[in-house]
């Protein structure tokens, strides 16, 4: 089989990476994608597996990540790079992933609460025959309670 078949185009490439040609030419640009190869037309030609990298260095990017600190990450092993030191390298940048998701993941369950919280406090609402108005600076603090309402219940109340 001829290898340039198992490959993909730059646009194939990019339609199945769900990204564009211009991100695909920046990331190459910063070092963090290389094509496999390129034609004598210079056509950029990608492996199939150069996909999990672009949805990684996607991934990363929404944990907050800088390019900067991607590539340092990703890059590819170093000519003669000891293979220990290599492996070490790529749990590092597992770790850090792995740490960067627990983070977001805590995020995510404090937001969680916070709705939960809004979603208690609206069907006790359903008893009350008031409206969240400005005559009644929008139920806060709520006048049978008197305590403050949920975050993200006083922030649809406005």
């Amino acid at each position: 089989m001829n290898l340039r078949q198992e490959l993909l185009k730059i646009g194939d490439f990019a339609r199945l990476a769900d990204t564009n040609l211009r991100t695909l030419r920046y990331y190459e640009e910063m070092g963090l994608i290389t094509p496999a190869t390129r034609s004598q037309g210079g056509f950029r030609y990608y492996r199939q597996t150069d996909i999990n990298r672009v949805q990684m260095i996607r991934d990363l990017q929404e944990l907050g990540l800088p390019l900067e600190r991607i590539r340092d990450l990703i890059r590819s092993r170093q000519e003669g790079e000891a293979r220990d030191r290599f492996l070490e390298r790529v749990r590092q940048a597992l770790d850090e992933q792995d740490r960067l998701l627990a983070e977001r993941m805590r995020s995510l369950e404090e937001q969680r609460r916070k709705v939960a919280s809004a979603m208690h406090k609206i069907s006790e609402c359903r008893n009350c025959q008031l409206s969240p108005l400005a005559d009644n600076n929008f139920c806060e603090p709520c006048a049978r309670t008197g305590e403050h309402l949920p975050e993200h219940l006083s922030a649809l109340f406005q």
